[in-house]
């Protein structure tokens, strides 16, 4: 898994039978050098046909190393690169090259996980709910629980562990939230040429200009009834919002931007869940999670309080759902994307079909 934050990829081991997680195997990190990160940010926004410049070849082989760390692996899920997302339009580009992977590396690849849902008018995000709901049954969850993770985007999966299946009416509702570590990453790189306000420590000394955030939370998309999907630069308006703040200032207000795109998100949970377990590298921020604990009226607490490894959650919802796709199992439902029908999207691709 690659995300929108361009930190780096993440690689995870996963058992399953794409239903049932019965045991989580090594895990790695490979970060981008900031050559590499410059590539892929210079080619945000882009679509299949468009000069990518170097940001393919940048890709697949930060991939093809990490992945060739790995021994016994019967099937890959290769997210991509998300470089533009644009459901109720263009439709999604998540660059990657299954076919040239599963080459390298002698093992079958699924990949182009977003396509089909798209296609058949959902929104092609979240697709990690589905994982979210066998991670619930793992630890043994019975009361609903969400999940909250705050990657690039933030995202939001309400689920209730009594259903059966993750494509049941009533057993899960996901969407994204709004922005959350893309815009204070950029923000941070573009002011003092860091890759991330790392632990918070910026936003941190800063103070949250209220005039700025109420602005915020008059963007439209905050009233849509989800299932509803964002493109990592969608507000980027927030930088706009902050741009005569200092530093300080500038992070504190765009750390309480994302926080209360997350108030504003769970109100339209079905029921209050019984905790919000938060994954992504926003749990590291503890100026975002005080801001969370602080406004909501359910326990916040990172995914590690369960057993989970939040760094390494959307990799192993990935290889979670590759075994879906093996298995020909729906990967997302109109809850969760907005697509009319349970769906399962995915293309295999084998290292004999070269």
């Amino acid at each position: 898994m690659s995300g929108t934050s361009l930190d780096g990829v993440d690689a995870a081991m996963l058992r399953t039978d794409g239903e049932t997680i019965f045991d989580f195997g090594a895990s790695a990190y490979r970060a981008y050098t900031d050559v590499e990160r410059a590539a892929l940010r210079g080619a945000l926004g882009r679509w299949p046909g468009d000069d990518l410049g170097e940001a393919p070849g940048v890709s697949f082989e930060a991939h093809r190393e990490i992945l060739a760390e790995f021994d016994g692996a019967e099937v890959i899920g290769f997210h991509g690169q998300t470089l533009a997302h644009d459901p109720a339009g263009r439709g999604t580009h998540q660059m990657g090259d299954g076919d040239a992977l599963a080459e390298a590396l002698g093992t079958p690849v699924v990949w182009d996980f977003r396509s089909t849902d798209v296609a058949l008018g959902g929104q092609g995000a979240p697709l990690a709910p589905f994982f979210h709901f066998a991670c619930a049954k793992w630890f043994g969850a019975s009361q609903p629980v969400a999940f909250l993770n705050l990657g690039g985007v933030g995202n939001l999966t309400w689920l209730d562990p009594a259903k059966a299946n993750p494509q049941d009416d009533g057993a899960l509702l996901a969407f994204d939230t709004g922005p959350a570590n893309a815009p204070i990453n950029d923000l941070v790189q573009q002011r003092l040429g860091l890759d991330c306000d790392r632990d918070g420590a910026l936003a941190m000394k800063g103070r949250v200009e209220e005039g700025a955030l109420e602005l915020f939370l008059e963007e439209g998309y905050f009233r849509k009834i989800p299932p509803k999907s964002l493109d990592r630069d969608d507000f980027s308006l927030m930088l706009d919002l902050v741009r005569e703040l200092n530093d300080a200032d500038a992070a504190a207000t765009m750390t309480a931007m994302a926080a209360a795109a997350v108030m504003q998100g769970m109100e339209h949970c079905p029921t209050l869940p019984s905790r919000l377990l938060v994954t992504g590298g926003g749990r590291h921020n503890p100026v975002m999670m005080r801001m969370l604990a602080a406004g909501l009226d359910c326990p916040v607490e990172p995914v590690e309080a369960v057993g989970l490894d939040g760094d390494m959650l959307e990799a192993q919802a990935f290889a979670f759902l590759a075994v879906r796709v093996l298995r020909g199992l729906p990967t997302s439902a109109p809850m969760t994307t907005g697509v009319a029908a349970p769906v399962g999207g995915g293309r295999i691709s084998r290292p004999d079909q070269a």
